[in-house]
């Protein structure tokens, strides 16, 4: 990513997302030729000079202090997942930018197990880039199966925005994917020499009609909890309460797990589902998987 650019973007669709009288700032009631705050009203806000302030919104303040961008973080109205990014980006230029780590992402057996575990819901385990790194028999029934893909294809960002399959299975298909674009862009201010995420970056972009107004939106989001729905071809609708977890002991892989109400529609219609995938499962060892 163009480090210059990145901190241009966020920080300008952060300010023209709040009005003045938001701000609590007087308008004088003239006519305003930029939406949101001007440059000058944020610097007033956070307490520094315009002058710095433009020189942080292109790029040009080194190193700045974390009073610092706490106060244009105050200024911006930022939530906790976006003052993270901003803190991302300004360290992109230094010495401690983070590096996604060259290795292949593996789980461990003892996290399979959990996944086998969790029989009677879909649940499946992300690491960077949101790579499928593992999925149990129901999570590939409700998706896709992803084990049948080529493992440098397993890819949730993928699935949700080109396969034409995805935009008929998923329910509200534009917030889901929207969303997904979100958690990539956070990831790219995390990792910003991520070579892999670049090209997927690329290739959601060339392919994917809606990406790059959602990229350039500067949205980012941390994968959480929320709700989900699918519209399965054998089933019909399926409605889920996603919760995602931190892998103990790996920062870098999240345990997403479906959960549904007991006795509810989606209840049922998951057990004729495990039924269906029971004789798959059979076949195959999660360990040997792994």
């Amino acid at each position: 990513m163009d480090r210059t650019k990145e901190i241009s973007g966020f920080l300008r669709s952060r300010r023209a997302g709040i009005t003045p009288e938001e701000a609590g700032l007087p308008t004088g009631g003239r006519v305003r030729r930029v939406p949101g705050l001007r440059r000058d009203e944020v610097a007033r806000l956070a307490g520094v000079s315009t002058e710095y302030y433009t020189r942080l919104e292109q790029g040009r303040a080194s190193n700045p202090s974390t009073e610092v961008v706490e106060a244009v973080a105050r200024a911006l109205r930022l939530d906790e997942t976006e003052r993270e990014h901003l803190t991302d980006l300004l360290r992109s230029g230094a010495r401690t930018v983070r590096r996604a780590p060259a290795r292949a992402q593996r789980v461990r057996p003892g996290l399979h197990l959990m996944l086998e575990t969790l029989g009677q819901v879909p649940a499946f385990i992300l690491g960077r880039r949101t790579d499928v790194l593992a999925a149990n028999p129901l999570a590939r029934a409700v998706l896709t199966d992803f084990d049948v893909l080529p493992a440098t294809r397993r890819n949730l960002a993928r699935y949700y925005l080109l396969d034409p399959l995805a935009r008929e299975r998923v329910g509200d298909w534009e917030r889901i994917a929207a969303e997904t674009v979100a958690i990539l862009r956070l990831e790219a201010g995390r990792y910003p020499h991520d070579r892999q995420l670049a090209d997927l970056v690329g290739e959601l972009t060339l392919q994917c009609a809606e990406f790059t107004g959602w990229w350039n939106d500067h949205r980012v989001l941390r994968r959480t909890h929320g709700a989900k729905h699918y519209h399965h071809p054998l089933v019909g609708d399926l409605h889920f309460s996603y919760e995602s977890f931190q892998a103990p002991g790996d920062a870098e892989q999240t345990l997403c797990v479906y959960n549904v109400e007991p006795g509810s529609e989606t209840a049922q219609a998951l057990q004729v589902l495990a039924s269906w995938a029971a004789p798959e499962a059979t076949r195959s060892d999660p360990l040997r998987r792994g």
